[in-house]
């Protein structure tokens, strides 16, 4: 067996061979958010916690929902440049999109309680915008040098000598069972006798070239790929979807000093990621991959804020907000295919001859694909603001934004914690902060820099 070493190139791949276990990568890329929402918000860089007054701090501070004096309604449109860079082995590699989109819609109602009263405004709001886009495309390719994908997919098969039907059990990853049934990795023969005999297409026991018979030694695989040859790796993937949130408010102005919201949110997850994976070890052999997978559901929370304006003839305001997790229930689907161009020689004959197999999992499986049900919780958000205005043409505002990624956690359907995958989130991952600093000058009412 040849050493199992991981490259940047094979990396790409680790997520897929712990079959439908979910990943600390599908955590994070679920629980990470765009920079979207209305124009002035955009391009305020987000900053309006304390400032408030925007239909798109209803996710951030909801808070900001009690500044407004009147009802409003908006939407806003936006257009959008993707691009991803990959290199390897001084090759350099660009997948550019443009795409337009529809960012948010949203409106708030403003029912004012009195002038004299404490409770000055009681404002209502609702809100939809892209919280998440998945839009991207990948491609690379080059020699791997002496590595291969292949031997991933022995050392995961190392040990395992009933296959069953792998597709149907988490015990098994799907990257190695489509390797086995494709045949880029098979079981090492031993003349040392045991359970496995190794038997020709007519069921006769085949020897070696001394005339001992030969046995499956499940405890090792071999793979397809030469000694001494370097596979030449083609990969293209691509990414779609995102994450639609729905957010409703309710907010407070009192004595236009203090004012404090609620906003629960509701999020729809439709996620998809096609990709290719090919090795040519030369003179014939080769084998492709080709997977679909998605992840779908829904999931909510509550997100609380504060502004206060601490001295009454100031317009300096300072805001606190406090998300809770985003409470996710998930369905992980996957499918793979698997296609292979493999030469064999004869060993009565000597003849070489080559076999083009092919397996895919949904075919297999019925016109199903592999499947699994698992929850999600984000981890909390804490959110310090800042903002002041200079008149009626100046803004500025700057906000601290906290997660610990460490503490997303995954559950079974029935509620039980998945230990491992947790573990693994904990360990790989930590906290992340996030700074955003915006100004607005009006130079005219009707326009404005930001």
């Amino acid at each position: 067996m040849k050493k199992i070493v991981m490259v940047a190139v094979l990396g790409l791949f680790v997520s897929a061979a712990s079959g439908l276990a979910q990943t600390v990568y599908d955590g994070a890329k679920l629980t990470g958010k765009d920079l979207n929402g209305t124009a002035r918000f955009v391009g305020m860089g987000g900053a309006m916690g304390a400032l408030g007054g925007d239909i798109s701090t209803i996710g951030t501070n909801p808070a900001g929902i009690g500044l407004y004096r009147s009802s409003d309604i908006m939407t806003s449109f936006g257009f959008s440049s993707y691009g991803s860079e990959s290199k390897y082995l001084g090759s350099k590699w660009n997948s550019d999109k443009n795409r337009a989109s529809f960012d948010n819609i949203g409106f708030v109602f403003s029912s004012k309680i009195g002038n004299t009263t404490p409770l000055r405004y009681v404002n209502f709001g609702f809100n939809y915008h892209k919280a998440k886009s998945f839009y991207k495309n990948m491609e690379m390719n080059g020699d791997l040098g002496n590595y291969s994908q292949a031997f991933l997919m022995a050392s995961l098969s190392d040990g395992i000598s009933n296959w069953g039907n792998p597709f149907d059990t988490n015990d098994i990853g799907w990257l190695s069972a489509v390797g086995y049934e494709g045949y880029v990795i098979s079981p090492s023969l031993t003349t040392t006798q045991n359970e496995f005999p190794y038997k020709d297409k007519e069921g006769n026991q085949v020897v070696d070239n001394e005339g001992k018979p030969l046995f499956y030694d499940y405890d090792y695989y071999n793979t397809i790929v030469p000694d001494g040859v370097s596979p030449y790796a083609r990969f293209h993937s691509e990414e779609r979807g995102g994450i639609d949130q729905y957010d409703f408010n309710i907010a407070f102005n009192f004595n236009d000093r203090f004012y404090f919201g609620v906003t629960i949110g509701a999020y729809d997850v439709n996620y998809r990621k096609s990709y290719f994976y090919g090795e040519d070890m030369g003179k014939g052999d080769d084998y492709s991959i080709s997977s679909e997978n998605r992840i779908n559901g829904a999931g909510w929370d509550a997100k609380f804020g504060f502004i206060l304006r601490p001295m009454e003839d100031s317009p300096l305001r300072l805001g606190l907000a406090i998300h809770t997790p985003t409470f996710y229930k998930l369905t992980y689907t996957t499918r793979a295919a698997i296609q292979s161009n493999i030469w064999y020689v004869n060993n009565e004959t000597g003849e070489e001859f080559q076999e083009h197999l092919s397996y895919d999992t949904y075919y297999e499986l019925n016109n199903k694909d592999m499947k699994s049900e698992f929850e999600l919780r984000t981890p909390w958000t804490y959110n310090l603001s800042i903002g002041y205005t200079v008149g009626s043409n100046l803004a500025l505002g700057a906000e601290y934004e906290y997660q610990d990624y460490s503490k997303m956690a995954f559950y079974y359907p029935e509620g039980d914690k998945m230990e491992y995958e947790s573990e693994e989130a904990k360990i790989n991952n930590k906290g992340v902060s996030t700074f955003r600093i915006g100004a607005e000058y009006k130079v005219i009412p009707e326009f404005a820099l930001r």
